[in-house]
């Protein structure tokens, strides 16, 4: 008969070879257990299969939420819709479980500043990370920003080409500022997406005057043509949420 420490080697030596770390870790506790409640052989072999497993999925969840860059996590249940009654719930509740992104369709969010809409496309967004999407967020100027810089440094093909690992892209406050030349890219991005990858779209102005912040109506024509082709379009139509806190005596 082997002896323990002979046992707890070869345990050792699998977990390490199967890559089952949290395993490795937690299987004398989980042995206890099995002991104390006189589990059957298989018992103890579920539990353990079944822990190895919940770890893995942790680990990819935050694996994923790093990924995401959120700048600050945020949920639906947090959200009051009672602000925005004309704000379909359960259609925002639908598009939280990720059906969207395999359509490769969009989502637009269009209203006036402090209605909520970065909160509900950050919702949506960790509502896809929980089915295990791949989201990234990121504000429309960085975004602007960095495609400046990759077409400077002559790698904007493989800069453009780095973002197809993710399946739903969150670009967030277009339409505060022109964008210039920037528009051209920005442009360039999107059509690069097209039914190809999903995207949630924040932005302050109604499609009437998107062609002020692009600059070139014939782009913005050509610019909402594919990215209303396959959306959902969500108004908010309320005052500022923020503003009313601030009204009400709390923090802006």
């Amino acid at each position: 008969m082997m002896s323990a420490a002979v046992i707890q080697a070869r345990i050792e030596i699998a977990c390490g070879q199967l890559r089952l770390t949290s395993l490795l870790r937690h299987y004398p506790e989980l042995l206890r257990d099995a002991v104390d409640q006189n589990a059957d052989p298989l018992e103890f072999l579920a539990s353990c299969l079944e822990h190895e497993v919940s770890k893995k999925q942790e680990h990819k969840q935050l694996l994923l939420l790093r990924q995401a860059k959120f700048p600050k996590p945020k949920t639906l249940q947090e959200f009051d819709f009672t602000h925005i009654p004309k704000l379909p719930k359960m259609k925002v509740d639908q598009l939280a479980q990720g059906t969207f992104i395999p359509r490769r369709e969009n989502v637009i969010c269009i209203g006036r500043p402090g209605t909520g809409k970065s909160h509900i496309a950050i919702a949506i967004g960790m509502g896809a990370m929980l089915e295990g999407y791949r989201v990234r967020f990121t504000s429309v100027m960085q975004l602007i920003q960095e495609l400046q810089l990759a077409q400077s440094e002559y790698r904007l093909p493989r800069y453009l080409k780095s973002w197809n690992k993710y399946e739903l892209v969150i670009l967030d406050e277009l339409g505060y500022v022109p964008l210039g030349e920037g528009g051209k890219l920005l442009f360039q991005f999107i059509s690069q997406r097209y039914e190809q990858g999903s995207l949630i779209i924040t932005s302050n102005l109604e499609f009437s005057r998107w062609s002020d912040v692009f600059g070139d109506p014939a782009l913005t024509t050509a610019l909402l043509d594919r990215l209303t082709h396959h959306s959902h379009i969500l108004f908010f139509e309320a005052d500022s949420y923020r503003f009313r806190q601030k009204l009400g005596g709390g923090v802006l």
